[in-house]
């Protein structure tokens, strides 16, 4: 599958970011890193073979799980996730991330920015607010 025009579409947000998507190219063609504020902001577009289709992924570490109160700090994740748009928080081995994906087919320059700037904006606020409330330090 060519995602040549994906990839146009995402390095046109990032250059609308005033940010030159040369510099955030990741390793691999179709991986972009950038921040927003004081939080990472990870863009993917892959193929998934077994799956037959590509995807768009917009996602961003927010801080790890903390070590104490972890009732209370889930349930504020939960709660929190409920007026979320189109984004929601994750949890992957012992971080949580704030994260938005789908399906690459039909993305344009105005939804793939949105994506980009509400995930980046999410986890702008809460990375150094869920760090300050439960006492999170990264190891």
């Amino acid at each position: 599958m060519d995602l040549a025009n994906y990839y146009q579409i995402i390095e046109e947000c990032i250059r609308n970011l005033g940010v030159n998507p040369v510099d955030c190219r990741g390793d691999k063609p179709g991986q972009w890193n950038l921040k927003k504020g004081s939080a990472l902001v990870w863009v993917d577009i892959m193929y998934i073979e077994r799956e037959q289709r590509a995807y768009f992924q917009v996602m961003s570490p927010v801080c790890p799980t903390p070590s104490t109160h972890l009732l209370e700090f889930y349930e504020e994740l939960l709660e929190v996730n409920y007026g979320f748009y189109g984004v929601s928080f994750v949890k992957y081995e012992n971080w949580i991330y704030i994260k938005m994906i789908r399906e690459v087919d039909g993305l344009d320059v105005n939804e793939a920015s949105a994506m980009l700037n509400r995930v980046g904006n999410y986890a702008d606020h809460y990375d150094d607010f869920l760090k300050q409330k439960y006492g999170i330090t990264e190891a």
